[in-house]
C-alpha cells in the first residue's frame, strides 16, 4: 500500500506573501516553515504561477508608493517564488466544480473557486490571505483556511 503524500493547496495571494514583504508575511513564513517539517506537498491549479507573476508585475506599475516595487525588487521576488516548491495541477472535474462553486458562493469569478475546488477535490484543506474570499465561504467549507487562524 504505497503512502499518499500530504497536500495543502495555496492561493497565490498567500505565496505573494513569501516574496513580497507584507504585514502578515512572517506568519505566512511560518506557516510554510511548518508544512515544510510536515513534509506537505504545496499544490495549486495550473495558472497560479502566472497569476503570482502578474502581481508582482502589477506591483512594479502601481501608484501607491507604499505598495510598489522598484524593478529590482520584482525581479528578486520572481527569482525567489521560483524557488518555492509549488506542484501545479489540473484534476479531472476540477473546471466543473469550481464552475458551480462560483455559482453556489456567489463569486463573480471563478479563479478563487478554482483553488477550492482542486483542495476538495484532491481531499484537503486550501489556505488563502484573501479575507474577502475567507469571509464569502466561512461556516459553508470546513477545508477553507485564512493565513490569521494560523497563530
Amino acid at each position: 500500500m504505497a503512502l499518499r503524500i500530504k497536500e495543502v493547496c495555496v492561493d497565490a495571494c498567500l505565496v505573494i506573501k513569501l516574496v513580497i514583504n507584507e504585514p502578515d508575511s512572517p506568519l505566512a513564513d511560518a506557516l510554510f516553515t511548518w508544512w515544510q517539517e510536515q513534509g506537505m506537498q504545496l499544490i495549486a491549479p495550473l495558472f497560479c504561477p502566472v497569476e503570482i507573476d502578474s502581481v508582482i508585475r502589477r506591483r512594479t506599475i502601481i501608484t501607491n508608493p507604499e505598495e510598489r516595487l522598484t524593478l529590482d525588487q520584482a525581479e528578486a521576488a520572481f527569482a525567489a517564488v521560483q524557488a518555492i516548491p509549488l506542484k501545479t495541477l489540473s484534476v479531472p472535474g476540477q473546471r466543473h466544480r469550481g464552475w458551480e462553486l462560483a455559482k453556489e458562493l456567489n463569486l463573480p469569478v471563478v479563479y478563487d473557486s478554482h483553488y477550492m475546488a482542486l483542495a476538495e477535490l484532491r481531499n484537503c484543506d486550501f489556505w488563502t490571505s484573501d479575507e474577502r474570499l475567507y469571509n464569502s465561504v466561512k461556516g459553508r467549507l470546513p477545508y477553507v483556511h485564512l493565513l490569521s487562524e494560523f497563530a
